[in-house]
């Protein structure tokens, strides 16, 4: 299974990514890992992407997607991955089609995670990354994922907090961007879903994010 993950941050899809990334031992491949990685090898690719990245700028697409590609097309994603935090706006996503279709690559199924725009941002807000996986689900505003004192509820790790994560006004630009259903994010998530009724071959998935962890797991996997 090829995927496609969407979701306003603070949504859960990087929880849930990882959980399925377990469950059927298939790469979550990440936008911003994938950046991480060519800048720290040192890539032409990583070197072009960060003089942007320094700059508080978005990388243009002519850089990401082929970084993206090249990521999909290693020995590990030959059985399926997931995508996520790419595209950003219609434009990417109609350039990531393209792209994937000219590689011969099948993108299978596109989930979009659904959640308030307000208890997003109140989620990310009460964040705590473990530093050992920060896909460990903790947060003080969550009964059912609050963390052990500031211990890691589920590996005992130490806590710490993204300083972006406590600027509000830096959540609502992030949120500014996915949230805008003509450019934005949620614009290339409607691109897919209109793909996916034309064309058939893809199947659209629609999660609520406002419940649990588990209950929202439970409910992906079923419509898998």
């Amino acid at each position: 299974m090829n995927i496609l993950f969407f979701g306003p941050n603070g949504s859960g899809k990087g929880t849930q990514g990882s959980i399925l990334k377990d469950k059927y031992n298939t790469p979550h491949v990440e936008s911003g890992a994938i950046f991480r990685d060519n800048i720290g090898k040192g890539t032409e690719l990583g070197t072009k992407a960060k003089e942007y990245i320094d700059k508080g700028d978005l990388v243009p697409d002519e850089i990401t997607i082929p970084m993206i590609l090249d990521r999909l097309k290693q020995d590990d994603c030959k059985n399926g991955w997931l995508l996520d935090g790419f595209p950003r706006n219609k434009n990417q996503a109609i350039k990531l089609d393209e792209s994937l279709k000219e590689a011969g690559i099948d993108l299978d199924i596109v989930v979009e995670i659904i959640l308030d725009r307000e208890i997003a941002k109140n989620r990310i807000m009460g964040r705590r990354l473990c530093v050992n996986d920060n896909n460990h689900p903790n947060n003080i505003y969550i009964d059912a994922i609050k963390p052990d004192g500031d211990k890691c509820r589920v590996c005992g790790g130490d806590l710490k907090t993204r300083d972006d994560d406590q600027d509000e006004g830096a959540i609502n630009k992030r949120h500014g961007i996915y949230y805008d259903a003509d450019t934005g994010t949620l614009a290339s998530a409607y691109y897919f879903k209109d793909l996916a009724a034309k064309e058939g071959s893809m199947k659209y998935i629609i999660l609520d994010g406002a419940p649990s962890v588990k209950e929202v797991t439970t409910e992906l996997v079923s419509k898998l």
